[in-house]
């Protein structure tokens, strides 16, 4: 298969998988899944989501959240991780949304990347899935498979999100990301992978990815 073929078996794919596919973050408006996915890192979406329902019920917009004090969000977010760094941001940046953008998600790239403890992913993830602006988020899920599927280096984020944008068209980034996403946590894993149910994998992976996932596999059988 040439390169553009693998692209366009794995978008044909991927919407036969998923035709609808829900945002893994629960939310309401732009503040509160930029706050979720403030939330997200090195966490996960489920400890996330039964996390901010607690934070939500306080304060779900900026004006409230800056009447928290940073040991209050401090002490409710606790069990998503990294809570002292992450109070500080939440109640950072929903001051200067109340200063700056009259209490306003702004929809910039760049501005959302100047906000504290607002990086490049969290920024395109808000862009992309609060106001449909295209953009592709690179978790570690999306890292993982375009290496697998021979699509990036594998180096760095920012060389995979580069590649995807490069291979994929723009008007199918907001979507397809998410597909990826579902697809590496139920199909590509890290750990316990099962190349017979990675069907994307085993037709399109490449050679070193299928040398070594068979080699280990013969390892287990000794």
């Amino acid at each position: 298969m040439t390169k553009q073929e693998k692209v366009d078996f794995v978008i044909r794919t991927l919407n036969e998988i998923y035709p609808e596919i829900p945002i893994p973050l629960d939310h309401k408006d732009p503040y509160t899944l930029l706050i979720a996915v403030l939330l997200s890192a090195q966490s996960t979406d489920v400890r996330v989501n039964k996390i901010t329902p607690l934070l939500f019920e306080v304060a779900d917009n900026p004006y409230d959240m800056v009447k928290l004090s940073v040991e209050e969000i401090r002490e409710i977010i606790k069990p998503v991780g990294l809570s002292p760094m992450k109070s500080k941001g939440i109640h950072g940046l929903s001051q200067i949304l109340i200063d700056k953008y009259n209490g306003q998600v702004p929809q910039d790239m760049a501005a959302l990347e100047e906000l504290p403890a607002v990086g490049h992913k969290t920024a395109s993830v808000v862009v992309s899935q609060a106001f449909g602006i295209p953009a592709f988020p690179v978790d570690t899920h999306i890292h993982r498979l375009l290496y697998r599927w021979g699509f990036s280096t594998g180096k760095n984020v920012v060389q995979t999100e580069r590649d995807a944008k490069r291979l994929f068209p723009e008007e199918l980034w907001n979507t397809l990301h998410l597909q990826i996403i579902w697809y590496g946590r139920q199909y590509c894993q890290a750990r316990g992978w099962d190349l017979e149910k990675d069907i994307i994998t085993k037709k399109i992976g490449r050679k070193s990815v299928l040398n070594e996932y068979y080699k280990a596999q013969q390892k287990r059988k000794k």
